[in-house]
């Protein structure tokens, strides 16, 4: 009876894992499928091959606009992340801590909305106008919360002989920090920047809450004409968003795989 019951929930568990992924990825193949349709609304029928909303991509004005505005914000936000999440674990690195490892990871954890809507209150209270600003500060904000602890688990793994010898040999902190320790630390800062780059363009509460009226990015571009009608251009938007970010996940997975070598060499 109980080797029945075993065989029962070992058959039961897979079923289990295969429903979960066809309820995660049924929408996805769906919104794909549909984006080569060449009927004129979101319908459920198929109406033949055609790749005019992808061409219509490139004709709004408005889609090259907001796009414009995700790649700028994603872009300084990243390298703002990088630079000030690398030079916090440097600066700390005879500072250990229990906490400081763990604080970080407050932004997988706390939802998105919640962070959001702090970071609104702290602006409107310090009276910081809505823009370019205050969307790059909050995302920069959610890199560092992945950018230190991808590099501060790389800087761990470094051998301490490598810096003692450095500056056996005469070399200064600055010079052991860009000849030594950065190299070291670049498969991980490269890996971190990509998943930065990713969250940023697709983000939707930070831009939705401290973007502010005059700019819009690409995210909440597609949120407004969801509410405005079905178009089935928002399809093709979204079916190249996805496939960016997929390829940025697949070089982030490689990149830990390179920096997972490194680091046992």
């Amino acid at each position: 009876m109980v080797e029945s019951k075993n065989i029962f929930i070992r058959a039961l568990h897979p079923l289990f894992v295969i429903c979960a992924y066809l309820f995660l990825y049924i929408p996805v193949f769906v919104l794909i499928f549909f984006s080569f349709s060449s009927a004129s609304l979101l319908a459920v029928k198929w109406a033949g091959f055609s790749l005019k909303w992808y061409k219509n991509i490139f004709i709004y004005p408005e889609i090259l606009k907001a796009l414009n505005v995700s790649l700028i914000v994603a872009f300084v936000s990243t390298i703002l992340s990088i630079a000030m999440g690398t030079a916090f674990v440097f600066a700390t690195k005879w500072w250990k801590s229990a906490i400081l490892d763990k604080i970080f990871y407050a932004n997988v954890i706390l939802p998105d909305i919640i962070l959001a809507v702090g970071l609104l209150s702290l602006f409107a209270f310090f009276q910081v106008p809505l823009g370019y600003v205050t969307l790059i500060a909050g995302h920069t904000l959610i890199g560092l919360g992945f950018v230190i602890p991808i590099v501060r688990s790389r800087f761990k793994e470094i051998d301490p002989i490598l810096t003692e010898a450095s500056s056996d040999l005469g070399a200064t902190q600055a010079e052991t920090f860009w000849k030594i320790i950065l190299p070291l630390l670049t498969p991980s800062i490269v890996a971190s920047s990509l998943l930065v780059f990713t969250l940023s363009l697709d983000d939707f509460f930070i831009a939705y809450f401290c973007s502010g009226a005059k700019i819009q990015t690409l995210s909440i571009y597609v949120f407004s004409k969801i509410r405005e009608g079905l178009d089935p251009t928002i399809n093709a938007l979204s079916t190249c968003m996805l496939a960016i970010s997929s390829l940025f996940v697949i070089i982030l997975s490689l990149l830990k795989v390179v920096d997972r070598v490194i680091g046992h060499e």
